[in-house]
């Protein structure tokens, strides 16, 4: 199906660009002992307990079959959904032919395929860009925080303030997972996601420090991200690919999931 010159796959043709992406290198299997000994050659005490833990669940570290099936496909294949339908010259062309809602349609469509979002954030923002209106500022919002050229500071707040501004039922929807869902998964090389508590955890575990606050703001997602960069650099011999990897890995150290 074509909108605007912009091809839409179905549901089947999607599919199998899905599986064919998801096997990329990304999912080339190792031997599941292989990191195992292994230890990073400059991070503290707490960072390799945390490393530590996440190799007793998946001692094939990012590449170990249980992990890609438990933590990273889903989120992946969310991503290429992102890519084929929400790139940025297929989202500019939906803002050009003002389509806000189909975009609002699209956006909630990938996200639900993923358990990112607890069911009633997923609600509210349903809710929150069913009117024209909020559809349009949304839309608008979300294309500039993710394709504009301002500083990523700037266009962050901005996009918080968007969000702020959507329209509200019972729930409210600046929070941060629907501050930061989107950005995660339609560039994963870049923006990571934020669960408050489970971040918080993790922080702690690492011994980070990690100065959160409530309300969705840039400093706390500059150390954030300055965070998953510290993992990743103590990481980098299990060669986490993306912030999918490290977002996964922040997880299982601060989720009741991997309680031990």
């Amino acid at each position: 199906m074509s909108v605007i010159g912009i091809t839409l796959w179905d549901d089947a043709v999607l599919a199998g660009c899905i599986t064919k992406v998801a096997m990329l290198p990304q999912t080339q299997l190792i031997p599941r002992r292989e990191f195992e000994g292994r230890q990073p050659t400059a991070a503290s005490r707490a960072a390799k307990g945390c490393r530590r833990k996440f190799l007793r669940f998946f001692p094939g570290a990012f590449r170990d079959e249980t992990y890609l099936d438990w933590e990273r496909n889903y989120k992946w294949n969310a991503h290429v959904r992102w890519e084929a339908e929400l790139n940025e010259a297929a989202f500019r062309s939906l803002l050009k032919a003002r389509r806000y809602q189909e975009i609002g349609q699209h956006v909630a469509r990938i996200e639900s395929r993923t358990n990112l979002l607890f069911s009633f954030e997923k609600m509210a923002f349903r809710d929150a860009v069913k009117s024209e209106a909020g559809a349009a500022a949304f839309a608008a919002g979300l294309y500039e925080f993710l394709y504009g050229t301002g500083a990523q500071d700037r266009r962050f707040e901005a996009f918080c303030e968007t969000i702020a501004g959507l329209p509200r039922k019972q729930t409210r929807v600046l929070t941060w997972p629907l501050v930061t869902v989107f950005g995660f998964l339609a560039q994963p090389q870049r923006h990571i996601f934020l669960k408050p508590k489970v971040t918080r955890i993790a922080a702690q575990e690492y011994g980070f420090e990690f100065p959160y606050q409530s309300r969705p703001n840039w400093d706390t997602y500059a150390s954030y991200l300055e965070f998953a960069a510290t993992v990743r650099r103590d990481l980098n011999d299990l060669h986490p690919r993306d912030m999918i990897d490290i977002q996964s890995f922040l997880w299982v150290q601060g989720s009741d999931e991997y309680e031990e």
